[in-house]
């Protein structure tokens, strides 16, 4: 049987399906969560997922800005590339004097 790209995606997605399942049967126990505003009794596994989710959340945030400000640096650096390749075009175009 020869494995798609689809039916692979598939695959790796029931994998991890059946991972995160019994992730959270094997913690279903309940745990008081203290933040600033009060406590709350959750499961584990939920707020597992929810740390783990936030996470990724704020890793991808400070990735897009450092891709933005290295896409902003390349934009700068480019534009100043173009002034100084006009600067030597026209340094080359000048004759030299005394020869």
């Amino acid at each position: 049987m020869i494995l798609t790209m689809r039916s692979l995606s598939y695959l790796v997605l029931l994998i991890i399906m059946l991972l995160g399942l019994t992730f959270a049967s094997l913690n279903s126990g309940i745990v008081s969560f203290n933040y600033y505003l009060g406590t709350k009794e959750i499961v584990l596994s939920l707020l597992l997922v929810c740390v783990f989710g936030a996470g990724i959340f704020f890793g991808l945030l400070v990735a897009v800005l450092l891709w933005i400000k290295a896409k902003r640096d390349n934009m700068r650096l480019k534009s100043r590339l173009k002034v100084i390749e006009k600067e030597v075009e026209n340094l080359r175009s000048i004759p030299i004097k005394g020869d």
